[in-house]
């Protein structure tokens, strides 16, 4: 479903500049990171001292047989030990803590965006994929600067300084040692390329197996009762394979890559021993040299066979953090601050008192293929201030599409809807939702206590309004609840039944008393006598505002002061229940279920 703007394989991507882009969340803690790497430093430093104290000790008082000369050496070990365990500790503990705020700043601003970003954005994207930016992507981050980015720094340092120390013991041997340089420079070139692939393709399908995951938990209940689970779980072990097999190529890549940097210092290593064992016994070099140089170059193994891991790492963490950056690059079409209408009636006047229209409006979903028409087609439609309008229409004929368009949850492709007077494009959205209440066909509720979900409609309201919508929703079962209205209603509202569902989102939709409400269907999943009731309730809060109410049962019809009836996109009837069933065939063929003979 997501369509990453940039493939980890494309030509314009440099793994440097993705990772340069966490610069401004890293910059904060600069400090800290500079005094990790010094840190780092001194201890790998230390631990590059201890050749040439051998050194000493071999030429010295082992040469000259004498034990007496050992003290010293041997207490300046165990200090260059101890200040290389001090130092590697120290760097960890700087680190931690800060890191932690790195990652919880960004995390934030992930999850800040993707609460501002366009429904059509939500519409393209899986859940799983965002999920997974959110979570192993930000730990890959966090790590990548916790140890590979303090360590490509220490290890380079400390390789140039251990090359330096080499040819300074012996210029000879150490040219040997630092002719496989070139193939391994070559090498992890070509290796980078391959990995940040494999690497981007893991990551992507990770996020894929994540949506299956929470398609199969939140669909249980489907699964289950058509028995269908083991179909998804082959699903799953399908895409687990997938995983499983890109996972295994990066292996690969690293095991090769591995092999190569071990096996050719490893190589250049025993050529100088053996060089380096002719020169001690012809007098050309000493013992302790020999042992110094051979020290120094084991010393580096470490520095030297780490690079493949910290390319591999570094590869995952830019891919990473191009997935990051994908979402929070995504166009803010949809800001709260976006108000994209000019013109003399582009400020709401508080003494208009128009009501809803629509004028000319044409609307297609974005993803919609090219060749097939709009899902509007110029509607154009006026809701009179204070007037309730029922909008009915055969199954995809447009309805809940038009309800998205009052929010802006979507834009219309062509012209315009007024509130008032006032363009919406003109409001900031902030200020449109808080005109505008929203209960869909399907109540969404989440998992926190009915208060929390019922004030979502009006954070500021008070115990009283929250009765009252509940009042109104006849959501009275909210009492027999274990902590009433402070009951968690878990996941989804799955604890409650459909019907229980609807009427807290019809109470969320009503508690604000907003000036415009819309409705989608609100008494779909309530039993005939519960209906009654709410709709008796309902008729109180409509009298005190204007309000769309998409309708698919007479029962609902009945709530409104008119109807408008929408087919082929457009508006073809409007009138009074009655006047429509007396002049509209097609209303009365869609109000009755039995056809009507032409």
């Amino acid at each position: 479903m997501t369509e990453p703007p940039t493939p980890a394989h494309s030509p314009k991507r440099s793994t440097v500049r993705s990772l340069l882009r966490i610069w401004p969340y890293a910059r904060p803690i600069r400090w800290y990171l500079a005094g990790s790497t010094a840190s780092a430093m001194v201890a790998s430093l230390a631990g590059l001292l201890i050749p040439l104290v051998l050194k000493q000790i071999v030429d010295g008082p082992v040469s000259k047989h004498d034990s007496s000369g050992l003290w010293w050496p041997a207490a300046l070990l165990l200090v260059l030990g101890l200040a290389e365990a001090l130092f590697f500790g120290l760097r960890r503990w700087m680190l931690a803590r800060p890191l932690s705020g790195v990652e919880r700043t960004m995390r934030a601003d992930l999850y800040a965006r993707l609460q501002r970003l366009p429904v059509t954005f939500h519409d393209r994207w899986a859940s799983g994929q965002l999920l997974s930016r959110a979570t192993s992507d930000m730990f890959t981050i966090r790590l990548f600067l916790a140890f590979p980015l303090v360590f490509l720094i220490v290890n380079s340092m400390v390789f140039l300084v251990g090359i330096a120390i080499m040819f300074a013991l012996d210029w000879q041997l150490a040219v040997i040692a630092v002719l496989p340089a070139a193939p391994l420079i070559m090498l992890c070139s070509y290796f980078e390329r391959r990995y940040s692939a494999a690497a981007r393709l893991a990551q992507d399908q990770n996020g894929d197996l994540a949506t299956i995951v929470e398609e199969s938990v939140l669909g249980i209940r489907i699964l289950k009762a058509f028995g269908r689970h083991r179909t998804m779980a082959q699903r799953f072990r399908a895409q687990a394979r997938e995983l499983r097999g890109t996972e295994l190529n990066k292996a690969r890549l690293l095991a090769n890559l591995w092999a190569v940097i071990v096996g050719l210092p490893e190589l250049a290593l025993g050529t100088a021993l053996a060089v380096g064992v002719v020169q001690v016994a012809h007098d050309t070099t000493t013992a302790g040299t020999l042992v110094a140089f051979l020290s120094t170059a084991l010393a580096l193994r470490w520095p030297v066979e780490s690079l493949g891991w910290l390319l591999a790492y570094s590869n995952e963490a830019a891919t990473a953090t191009d997935r990051f950056f994908e979402v929070l690059d995504a166009p803010l079409a949809d800001a709260d601050d976006v108000v994209t209408a000019t013109g003399p009636d582009s400020r709401p006047d508080s003494d208009i008192r128009d009501g809803i229209r629509f004028e000319g409006v044409r609307f297609r979903y974005p993803d919609a293929p090219a060749d097939t028409p709009d899902l509007l087609q110029g509607v154009d439609l006026h809701i009179r201030h204070g007037e309730t309008m029922a909008l009915v229409g055969t199954t995809g004929s447009g309805k809940t599409s038009m309800t998205a368009l009052l929010p802006r949850l979507y834009d219309p492709s062509a012209g315009r809807i007024t509130l008032d007077g006032a363009d919406i494009t003109a409001l900031s959205r902030g200020r449109l939702r808080e005109l505008v209440s929203v209960a869909f066909e399907e109540p969404t509720l989440f998992s926190a206590s009915v208060r929390e979900n019922v004030l979502m409609g009006a954070p500021d309201a008070d115990d009283a309004a929250l009765q009252r919508a509940l009042d109104v929703a006849q959501a009275q079962f909210v009492r027999a609840l274990p902590q009433g209205v402070d009951t968690q209603v878990g996941e989804q509202g799955l604890s409650l039944s459909g019907g229980q569902r609807q009427r807290l989102a019809l109470a969320r939709a009503v508690v604000g008393a907003p000036d415009f409400l819309v409705l989608d269907d609100p008494l779909s999943a309530l039993d005939v006598h519960t209906e009654a009731l709410v709709e008796q309730a309902l008729r109180r809060v409509l009298a005190g505002t204007t309000a769309l109410v998409v309708a698919h049962r007479p029962s609902t019809v009945l709530l409104a002061d008119r109807v408008a009836m929408l087919v082929d996109g457009r508006i073809a009837a409007v009138g009074t229940h009655h006047e429509l069933l007396e002049t509209s065939p097609a209303y009365r063929e869609l109000m009755s279920g039995e056809r009507v003979p032409a």
